[in-house]
């Protein structure tokens, strides 16, 4: 009888691109069927990334932004390796732990190995450095964690309570209305994000009802760092509960994401017209690269978040950390998450909701994923 080897499924290389991102930094999203494993190294005006157990993938090009320290990328297999070469313009300095991200699938990406540098003294030897547990993949450093006290500029959140005027949103058994618990959570959150050092905006600041298109656009207006849509759920089990963030996708990532995406959507049914000629404008302002960046960011907030909820010890919907369906106000070029605070289908979670104590649970969890945050990526 043989022995029982366990071998690890090939990796694949799916994309190459660059862009750029505030405070001069370019970004590297290397994108690929798998999680990766990697080193790097850092010889004279190159950027190095070895890929274990990766195949190349010499059909697709590069996506370079002209702006951005890579002037060109190749690729080439040594055995199981995928090595990655970026040329570069200038030196770098050893990329830190901190603008070193590995972003989960989604529904329009595969996993992603996310690279931010700037230009810099290239380090005397050769370094690498080895992906281990997804912990230590997402890392904020400290210094990120009081970004919003110590910045030169205060980062602007706009804060979305979602439905409002004629569309209550979903309606609890004991009578409890959607639109009134994310307004009363939403200005909870404006206050404590406030104090914190930030500058917020509410998309709504009564019982207003806004279209879709709205919302994303006082986004758009007030030039946001990060736009946060606040909702509460509802489910056909009335067992179901536990928080939910989803971030923006043309395909869904699961069905109960597709069919919350098309009831949240509807809401631009009660007015006069739908939202379509925003999306289109919007679909035309965004390039291809600008529309990845926007989605990477939003998925780092996302994942944050989801962690922050958890490490609050706030009960989580079964499934993903983070989901993914085409909600149309998140439809913009400000990073965002839609967050599904609970459950009011579900009795108990209803009555948990309508309490101060568990909505101050709720905006401290959030405050915390908003800190946390790396706004400078």
């Amino acid at each position: 009888m043989l022995p029982r080897v366990a071998f690890a499924a090939r990796n694949t290389l799916r994309s190459l691109r660059t862009g750029v991102q505030p405070g001069n930094k370019t970004r590297l999203v290397i994108e690929t069927a798998n999680r990766p494993s990697y080193t790097l190294s850092y010889p004279t005006n190159q950027l190095v990334v070895n890929l274990a157990n990766t195949s190349a993938n010499t059909g697709i090009s590069a996506k370079l932004s002209s702006d951005g320290l890579v002037k060109s990328i190749a690729q080439s297999q040594n055995g199981d390796v995928l090595q990655i070469v970026a040329n570069l313009r200038k030196p770098i300095a050893e990329i830190s732990k901190s603008s070193i991200m590995i972003l989960e699938p989604n529904g329009d990406n595969d996993y992603r190995l996310v690279l931010d540098f700037v230009a810099g003294t290239a380090p005397s030897v050769s370094k690498t450095g080895k992906s281990s547990s997804a912990k230590s993949e997402y890392t904020t450093s400290s210094a990120t964690a009081t970004t919003a006290v110590t910045a030169a500029r205060k980062y602007v959140i706009v804060i979305d309570a979602g439905h409002g005027g004629k569309d209550p949103g979903c309606i609890g058994k004991g009578g409890t209305r959607e639109k009134d618990i994310v307004l009363s959570v939403a200005k909870k959150l404006k206050n404590k994000l406030d104090a914190s050092g930030f500058k917020t905006h509410l998309t709504r600041n009564g019982d207003t009802y806004l279209k879709l298109a709205e919302r994303a656009s006082i986004a758009e207006k007030q030039h946001a760092d990060l736009f946060i849509s606040l909702h509460a759920n509802a489910n056909p089990s009335r067992s179901m509960k536990g928080f939910s963030i989803y971030t923006l996708s043309e395909k869904a990532s699961d069905e109960e994401a597709k069919k919350l995406a098309e009831a949240e959507n509807a809401a631009d049914k009660i007015g006069v017209s739908g939202f379509t000629e925003f999306e289109e404008n919007i679909r035309i302002a965004l390039s291809s690269l600008q529309q990845h960046a926007v989605a990477e960011m939003s998925e780092e907030y996302a994942t944050g978040c989801a962690k922050s909820f958890k490490r609050a010890d706030i009960e989580q919907q079964p499934g993903p950390d983070v989901r993914h369906a085409p909600f149309a106000v998140l439809r913009s070029t400000i990073p965002g998450a839609l967050l599904e605070l609970g459950h009011l289908s579900n009795a108990s979670e209803e009555k948990l909701l309508k309490t101060d104590k568990h909505q101050n649970k709720l905006v401290d969890a959030i405050v915390r994923s908003v800190k946390n945050y790396n706004f400078e990526v």
